[in-house]
């Protein structure tokens, strides 16, 4: 989408870079063309406005995401979802603190790494919520709302309720019931919404903000067009009025003070692609990727998860693991977003094309059948906790073998990239289900509590 009126952003720094102007600031490029991008990558010079005292340029295509969002107020990230999480867990103890106390969360397990850093730095307890059943997969944690209400009825000044939806296999929670018991409390509900930000923009919208969250944050970068980096941090209109108040300075503590004007000027440039008719675009994306998830459903595949632009298989029905299967689609220019030992993740997007669907299928139609691999159900259960979060993370630390660590405290973070079950957080003691859990994330070595 070509700049132009409605991305007040972009237009200040395309009109900038045609100035040809002497530039005694930074960056110390100066606009020279080494990359291709330079001339429009700028700092906080006049009338390009500063992220973090939003004012200008930068807070009106702020105000425009907001009106498409549909939130009580937006605010622009250029460092990912990661630095909105953080902030939403900061803005939400400054809303929950007990004086003299740690805040205390309830979050669904399959956090990302984010909340962990946000929970060391900032201090807090954490009251897990687990999967039902070992079916949920490593990556998600579907609870049932009557283990949250019980939570609710022990922790009942909980800071907030904190859940991953869509999770990384493509599974939605039912937003609207968890809200409405967390609400009945009084407490506040934050999303980790980084898988779907474009939901907002279905012919039937599903994002968290409409179904009741208090906070949530998008990666524009995921699911829209916006560049790596770009996310978003959204307040819904009824939300405690501090949210709206701190939700600027929260963004800075977490923030580096020389955020990317290229990711700024694409997030701005999403507003406008999220407005020329954006709902069709994904529904026929929906539809190419539903065509493809219902043939090889027919063909005996298994697939996971509800979410409408991700295509999650279980490729062990048709005898093959998920690694595998990533390696032989690599191997035909089909590149996925995730795989491990049981699954095989596709992202599409409206801007995949009309080959990209069908080169997907004809890859996936012609890998053939073989003896059935079973799925690996990993019993998930909670751990005995030994120190805190914050305790576990700053204190001293040393590497071990994951066959060695059963009996240990964990010091630092197990798990993969993607938000998923935490076999174990810092702080906990290390039996042998998650040392198992962790060598299934493909991890060899753990940090662990020194003893002395």
């Amino acid at each position: 989408m070509a700049e132009g009126k409605g991305t007040p952003l972009a237009d200040f720094i395309k009109s900038y870079a045609a100035e040809g102007t002497a530039r005694f600031h930074m960056p110390g490029h100066k606009g020279a063309s080494l990359l291709g991008c330079e001339r429009e990558d700028i700092t906080e010079i006049p009338g390009a406005d500063s992220l973090y005292e939003a004012g200008g340029v930068i807070r009106r295509s702020e105000e425009r995401a907001s009106r498409l969002f549909g939130t009580g107020d937006t605010l622009f990230s250029a460092e990912g979802s990661s630095q909105c999480i953080r902030a939403m867990v900061y803005l939400a103890c400054l809303s929950g603190r007990r004086k003299g106390s740690r805040p205390v969360f309830i979050a669904a397990r399959n956090a990302h790494k984010a909340f962990i850093s946000a929970a060391a730095l900032m201090d807090i307890d954490v009251e897990w919520l687990w999967p039902e059943s070992p079916e949920s997969g490593i990556c998600g944690c579907r609870f049932d709302t009557g283990q949250l209400e019980s939570l609710l009825e022990r922790v009942p000044d909980a800071a907030a309720v904190y859940i991953t939806s869509p999770d990384y296999l493509g599974g939605c929670q039912d937003i609207p019931a968890i809200a409405a018991a967390a609400h009945r409390r009084g407490v506040p509900l934050l999303v980790d919404n980084a898988h779907g930000a474009y939901m907002a923009f279905l012919a039937q919208p599903r994002h968290p903000i409409r179904d009741g969250a208090d906070m949530c944050c998008d990666s524009a970068h995921k699911t829209l067009s916006a560049l790596t980096g770009g996310a978003y941090l959204h307040i819904a209109a009824s939300a405690p009025e501090i949210f709206f108040k701190r939700a600027r300075r929260a963004m800075e503590l977490f923030g580096s003070t020389s955020p990317s004007y290229l990711i700024l000027k694409s997030l701005d440039l999403a507003n406008a692609v999220m407005e020329d008719g954006f709902t069709e675009k994904l529904e026929l994306a929906a539809v190419r990727l539903g065509s493809i998830k219902s043939h090889l459903e027919a063909l005996g595949w298994q697939t996971a998860g509800d979410e409408p632009l991700k295509l999650t298989l279980k490729p062990g029905s048709m005898g093959w693991s998920g690694n595998h299967l990533a390696a032989r689609l690599a191997d035909r220019g089909v590149v996925c977003e995730y795989s491990d030992r049981d699954h095989t993740v596709f992202m599409a997007s409206p801007f995949n094309t009309p080959e990209d669907f069908s080169r997907l299928e004809s890859a996936l139609l012609d890998v053939e059948r073989r003896e059935p691999i079973p799925e690996l159900l990993l019993p998930i259960t909670s751990k005995r906790r030994a120190m805190s979060i914050r305790e576990a993370v700053m204190g001293k630390a040393i590497d071990t073998a994951v066959q060695d660590s059963p009996g240990r405290t964990a010091a630092f973070i197990s798990a993969s990239c993607p938000p998923a079950i935490l076999p174990v957080t810092p702080g906990e003691i290390i039996d042998r289900e998650a040392a198992e859990l962790i060598r299934y994330c493909g991890i060899e070595r753990v940090s662990v509590v020194e003893e002395y």
